[in-house]
């Protein structure tokens, strides 16, 4: 199998070198850059199999490098952020990023979450060739082709992580996941990290298929415990 390939986008040399070192020591091959137009090229020249973007990037942003990845690919992404603030994740995901990590972070720490995404979506990948419909009043989701429609004549464009997220609550409707439990079964047990992080992909999903929290159609609280899906069926 060839060596997997990470680029790290960070205008700290320190920050590229010290995460280089782990990676490089866990068998990956590391290419670097330093802000976001080098970004754009390295992604094009060295096409790597997931990325380490820091947000506060010279010539363009990490949210706005994301928004270009996300025209084209659905790469893994792993954000980097020196603010611990709610809006900061949110506009990650909705931009679709797969993880965030707050600055000051353990490199051994991010390390273990490359290996672990690249890893889910390995299996990810092997999963998909399994046929799966599953159809309810309004919303129909394809794990082939990994597609959702709503209402039969609104496609829904979902992150990967997203239609995971779906996918693994509407295959057993009405059952309830703690945030713990949708961890193990979408970002995989080894997930390291805030458990928020569902909260999160929930508000992203509802947005996506147009639900409301109050009144929901697919995605259901259960309060203080998690989620539910609450799809009527066709």
């Amino acid at each position: 199998m060839s060596t997997q390939r990470v680029l790290v986008v960070d205008d700290e040399p320190k920050i590229r070198m010290t995460v280089r070192g782990y990676l490089e020591a866990d068998g990956f091959h590391v290419v670097e850059a330093a802000d976001g137009p080098s970004a754009l090229q390295a992604l094009t020249r060295d096409r790597p199999d997931l990325v380490v973007l820091d947000v506060m990037l010279p010539g363009l942003d990490g949210f706005q490098v994301l928004r270009r990845i996300r025209e084209a690919s659905q790469i893994p992404v792993i954000m980097l952020t020196a603010r611990d603030e709610e809006v900061d994740r949110l506009i990650g995901f909705t931009t679709g990023s797969d993880d965030y990590v707050t600055k000051p972070f353990s490199p051994r720490e991010l390390a273990l979450r490359v290996r672990a995404i690249l890893r889910r979506t390995d299996s990810r990948s092997e999963a998909d060739h399994e046929d799966g419909v599953l159809s309810f009043d309004g919303l129909t989701v394809d794990r082939a082709t990994r597609t959702v429609q709503v209402d039969a004549d609104r496609t829904v464009e979902l992150s990967a992580l997203d239609f995971d997220l779906l996918f693994a609550m509407a295959r057993v409707p009405g059952r309830v996941f703690t945030r713990r439990g949708l961890l193990a079964q979408v970002w995989g047990e080894d997930f390291f990290g805030d458990e928020r992080v569902v909260d999160v992909h929930i508000r992203t999903l509802r947005r996506a298929l147009g639900d409301e929290a109050s009144a929901p159609r697919f995605v259901g609280t259960v309060r203080t415990i998690g989620y539910r899906f609450v799809g009527r069926p066709a």
